[in-house]
């Protein structure tokens, strides 16, 4: 527990601080419409409902202002490189950007059904108001409006009138249905079970946010929630005109009381997260416009897509990902990849698994030959948004690195791994990173066929240079039949490995975590160990286990910081 608390302290504290403002906007919005003067006369016709929707009302206002902010690649990449003001611990939040989104998400649902059950009582407490049953004060109020010079308390104006036709018929009513329903397509969209089998689908409804900050800016305009206006409130004293509601017309001391509906507020809260989510999506744009330049395409059998491009003033870190849109494809689309060139490189490269509609589309559209096309102009039109900052940017920072990938997971560790390379063998500053232990596990053995080579060539030269104790690799292979079992054991004794053609000898089977874990943190006893993952979630629940497991308690001791590359 003293593990998890050293590991996650900072992220507790800010979903607290989180939880806590909401509940302090809830509490004191509440208390405020309980206690209002001017909301007596709404309170009698409303009751408590009144202060349930608009608390909820201002909780939801500032959910949606902070919705948009983890989303907006552009000023986290921003945040993460101002290292002055973002180290350690800070740092490690930004890489929580989409888990945070994610809970403002469950907030604004949370909200929104308190909102939408307290409006629909409220409607039902009106249509009830302005009833002919209705007697005494409540009838009272609901009858102002209809002489000159009078102002209404109640938006319903005849007793004939049901709770459906007012919400189709007033502003209120038309852009709270639209957000409602923009809510719900959102929501339910984004669940990971629709992501894994459609994320085209996933991606386009996640658009219909366009119509809901609409509907959010313009629903206040309905003013369907009434107060006492401060001028009538000096000349119409409640606590002793309420009682004299009949005398209203004709007693010069209780003369009628006006009302008039609040101002919307809500396009205040969420005016600056827009302004600059749209100036994300412009510097897309201007990004779309720019032209890249594919200088090599080739297919590996694994049925992974390598592109090497170019790009006009395209500066790059290791770990970071790009944006990527082929409009021959889908002119709306744009996907994650990692980068798998370093940044030392003339070209910047991705490694694309054919892995759903989209990316199998991009796949077939590059018949690659395994060298540099001969005719650029016959290949499809890409736009490259990026780059951006992600989790793996960190592998630099500690003086221990483990790096665990799984599968095509592998991808963001190449740039990793080629920028270690250059930074240790060629004039370069000195390095805080000391080690890096480096993890693969793959099922397949085609799949080491691109990633193998990369490793040889790494093997050879820190071993010329004397470098070879900076990275120790491990390989698992958990899948195979009975001929590459033979093929296997056959040449087992040979000098380099039989699949990859390493000298570091291929693991069958699934790593033991424990032990890993176990003699990494007795070679480094006193260091931080930066933990980085790209794969499966189940594995990565694994890997949080084992850092607060083998996390000493004592702050000299060593810890093992977790990341995961998410997108």
């Amino acid at each position: 527990m003293g593990c998890w608390i050293l590991n996650e302290s900072l992220s507790v504290i800010l979903v607290l601080l989180w939880l806590g403002v909401n509940i302090y906007l809830f509490i004191d919005t509440f208390c405020w419409y309980e206690e209002e003067e001017s909301f007596f006369y709404t309170r009698v016709l409303l009751g408590s409902t009144l202060a349930w929707a608009r608390a909820s009302a201002v909780c939801l206002n500032f959910n949606c202002m902070l919705i948009l902010l983890p989303i907006s690649r552009n000023l986290i990449s921003f945040i993460r490189g101002a290292s002055m003001c973002c180290r350690g611990p800070w740092r490690r939040q930004l890489d929580k950007n989409l888990k945070f989104h994610r809970l403002v998400a469950y907030g604004i649902a949370v909200n929104a059904t308190i909102h939408i059950a307290a409006h629909l009582c409220n409607l039902e407490r009106y249509r009830w108001a302005q009833s002919a049953e209705m007697e005494g004060l409540p009838a009272a109020l609901s009858k102002l409006g209809h002489a000159a010079n009078e102002s209404y308390l109640n938006p319903i104006r005849t007793s004939h009138s049901n709770t459906t036709t007012e919400l189709l018929t007033t502003i209120a009513g038309i852009s709270g249905l639209m957000i409602s329903l923009a809510l719900i397509l959102i929501m339910t969209s984004s669940t990971e079970f629709i992501r894994q089998i459609s994320y085209e689908l996933f991606w386009y409804t996640h658009h219909v946010s366009v119509i809901f900050f609409i509907g959010l800016a313009i629903h206040g305009a309905g003013r369907i929630v009434r107060g006492q206006t401060p001028e009538s409130l000096l000349l119409h004293n409640v606590t002793v005109c309420r009682d004299h509601y009949a005398e209203w017309r004709t007693a010069a001391l209780c003369p009628v009381p006006q009302f008039s509906g609040k101002e919307p507020s809500a396009w205040k809260w969420v005016l600056g997260p827009v302004v600059l989510y749209a100036w994300e999506r412009i510097m897309r744009f201007w990004r779309f416009q720019q032209e890249v330049v594919i200088t090599k395409v080739v297919s590996h059998p694994s049925g992974v897509l390598e592109l090497h491009l170019r790009k006009q003033n395209f500066r790059m870190a290791p770990g970071q990902y790009v944006l990527i849109q082929c409009p021959s494809i889908s002119p709306l689309e744009w996907h994650p990849f990692t980068l798998t060139s370093a940044p030392q490189e003339d070209f910047f490269s991705v490694h694309i698994r054919a892995a759903g509609d989209w990316t199998r589309a991009l796949c077939r559209a590059f018949e690659a030959e395994g060298r540099a096309p001969t005719a650029p102009r016959s290949l499809p039109r890409l736009a490259v948004d990026g780059p951006f900052g992600g989790a793996l940017t960190d592998v630099f920072h500690y003086p221990v690195s483990v790096c665990i990938a799984a599968g095509i997971g592998v991808t963001p560790f190449a740039a990793l791994l080629k920028s270690l390379w250059y930074r240790c063998c060629e004039s370069q500053p000195p390095l805080k990173l000391s080690k890096v232990y480096f993890y693969w596990i793959c099922r397949d053995t085609r799949a080491f066929e691109w990633f193998a080579d990369l490793l040889l060539s790494l093997e050879m030269r820190m071993s010329e240079r004397g470098k070879a104790h900076l990275l120790s690799y491990h390989i698992f292979l958990t899948g195979w039949d009975e001929n590459q079992a033979f093929h296997i054991a056959l040449h087992w004794d040979g000098n380099a490995d039989v699949i990859t053609g390493l000298q570091q000898k291929t693991s069958y089977g699934r790593p033991n975590w424990n032990n890993e874990f176990r003699q990494i943190a007795y070679r480094h006893p006193s260091d931080s160990v930066g933990v980085f993952f790209c794969g499966p979630k189940a594995l990565s629940k694994t890997l949080q286990r084992m850092c607060r497991l083998y996390s000493s308690a004592d702050p000299r001791g060593v810890h093992f910081y977790y990341s995961k590359e998410s997108f």
